[in-house]
């Protein structure tokens, strides 16, 4: 009885931080994405000898619905992303091809970009495919942050082998992500910058993602527009709703 107590009482602590842990990054996707979400947005993906620019509307609902519509540019206007319970379609309206991606896909880049085709569509992750434990805290920008580092679940099917997180005490802004491959190596970090109030919330605007192998290229996305807890039905993530290109009303 006296050895279980004691191993109770030396456990207690890592017990204790790891539901902080939880809480904590719980606290920032819900405040960071809400409950559901429509937002408008830009990304600029620049290289060495080019920039593009792609622009896109989003919504999404919990952690496991999200649909994507392109608007600029002219050549991908229309094209559609959508994710339900982790499965993923791409729906190309010029040539009228729907598309399912498998696991290996998701990894990939999206629209060219520096993030992946899994970190636009399935932010939820953060919550449910990992653990979360803090390892300390750091002055980010002048703001307070836990550091909270990310350990796949045993059978969760991430990319990533770690991902640490600063997460501001006040607001929890998400201001700094690193992401490491399964081998702990650095493969790219995103900083969350231009922290504004957008429909009564405190969040980073501007999110900047700089791959470790090629600091020369970097993928920028920037918040234009964002409306959170809006009332949006579960019809509206299919199939056949996405097919419908620029005909998909987004009125929230």
């Amino acid at each position: 009885m006296k050895k279980t107590l004691l191993l109770t009482l030396l456990l207690l602590p890592l017990l204790v931080s790891a539901q902080d842990a939880t809480a904590i990054v719980k606290k920032a996707f819900e405040q960071n994405e809400g409950n559901s979400q429509y937002s408008e947005m830009t990304m600029q993906i620049v290289r060495p000898r080019w920039t593009r620019t792609v622009k896109f509307k989003l919504a999404t609902k919990g952690k496991d619905k999200a649909l994507v519509l392109i608007t600029a540019p002219p050549k991908e206007q229309g094209q559609t992303f959508l994710m339900v319970d982790g499965q993923m379609w791409m729906y190309t309206p010029r040539i009228n091809s729907l598309v399912k991606l498998g696991p290996s896909m998701m990894s990939q880049g999206w629209m060219g970009s520096d993030y992946s085709n899994n970190e636009v569509m399935d932010q939820g992750s953060i919550v449910t495919d990992y653990n979360h434990k803090i390892i300390g805290s750091e002055k980010l920008e002048g703001y307070d942050c836990w550091k909270v580092e990310l350990t796949p679940k045993p059978d969760a099917a991430v990319v990533w082998g770690k991902q640490i997180m600063w997460i501001d005490k006040q607001h929890y802004m998400i201001l700094k992500t690193e992401l490491y491959d399964e081998d702990m190596y650095l493969v790219k970090t995103q900083l969350g910058q231009e922290v504004k109030v957008m429909d009564g919330r405190t969040i980073p605007t501007k999110f900047v993602i700089i791959p470790e192998d090629d600091p020369d290229h970097k993928t920028i996305l920037t918040i234009n527009k964002i409306k959170f807890d809006i009332n949006v039905p579960d019809s509206f993530f299919t199939v056949q709703n996405m097919k419908r290109g620029m005909s998909i009303r987004f009125s929230f």
